[in-house]
């Protein structure tokens, strides 16, 4: 048997988690969140939450390019259709996004709510909502392009 069911798998399960997560925090949590609670219950409810959801992502980064590479790889990146090399640029800009989120806007919120500086806490949150709105349309055009880009070309 070879490796490229796991692959397969390993990889569209990492792509589901990470962009089902976004889809749930941005389009269904954070909505209420911003009309059920006030700033400091608001603030402290996203640092818990990206808390437990990046702990995935990082995962889904980690499993994402690794898997696909191998996928690639396996059949050769000359021979490889058009649109496996579209989700790979779109893969590595979505990562690049992630890292950005994680390291800036997410290492400000966690500080802000420790020290209880709402207004700083609301502008990072402000960022990590930006960001994870393209990285959420990125992953519905990735997902677009793994399913339909072969009929597309």
């Amino acid at each position: 048997m070879t490796p490229e069911p796991l692959f397969r798998f390993l990889h569209i399960t990492s792509v589901v988690l990470w962009v089902g997560g976004m889809f749930f925090a941005y389009v269904c949590l954070r909505p209420i969140a911003a009309e059920l609670l006030d700033p400091p219950h608001r603030l402290r409810l996203w640092q818990r939450v990206f808390a437990r959801f990046f702990v995935w992502v990082w995962g889904a980064v980690i499993l994402i390019p690794v898997s696909g590479l191998a996928m690639l790889t396996r059949v050769g990146f000359d021979t490889a259709p058009l649109n496996w090399h579209l989700m790979l640029m779109i893969g590595l800009a979505m990562i690049a996004i992630y890292l950005y989120v994680f390291f800036g806007p997410y290492a400000e919120l966690k500080r802000a709510v420790a020290a209880e500086e709402w207004k700083a806490g609301g502008e990072a949150l402000g960022l990590i909502r930006k960001a994870v709105g393209i990285n959420l349309a990125l992953g519905i055009v990735t997902i677009a392009v793994a399913t339909l880009g072969r009929w597309l070309a």
